[in-house]
């Protein structure tokens, strides 16, 4: 009797394993994407902050996504709006900065699956009121 059941342990193991390997992974790649959900909003929170002070309300959101690509590479395009709408350097109020169509691939291989689609994330958006422009209150050089 015990001729035949020679590696029924190994093959036990190895699907107990291949469920723990997968469950395992799939924890790892769901904690990746809340945190690339929380670097996200603290870039978009750390643009705003930085077009509020330093941009100049009028010239092109460059600088602002540079600044945005040094947290979260993967942000390729933001959306800037000064309010009131068309503004100037002295009559913009406020501002916000939205994030939109970033996608979150999931790279844990699960059995079975050879590749899951993207998974869209939600619009990232922070609101602002302008702010003394280069200049820090406290400190006599400019802030930027």
């Amino acid at each position: 009797m015990k001729r035949h059941q020679r590696g029924a342990t190994a093959v036990e193991f190895a699907l107990a394993f291949l469920l723990f390997l997968t469950f395992t992974l799939a924890v790892v790649d769901f904690s990746r994407m809340l945190f690339t959900w929380n670097a996200v909003n603290e870039a978009t929170r750390a643009g705003a902050r930085y077009a509020a002070v330093c941009h100049d309300g009028v010239s092109a959101t460059t600088p602002v996504l540079a600044r945005m690509q040094g947290m979260v590479p993967a942000i390729q395009a933001i959306d800037l709006q000064w309010q009131p709408t068309g503004c100037t350097v002295s009559t913009c109020e406020s501002l916000t900065l939205s994030v939109s169509n970033l996608q979150y691939r999931w790279i844990s291989p699960i059995a079975g699956i050879a590749s899951i689609a993207p998974i869209p994330m939600p619009t990232f958006s922070t609101s602002l009121v302008r702010e003394a422009m280069r200049r820090d209150p406290i400190a006599a050089a400019a802030a930027c």
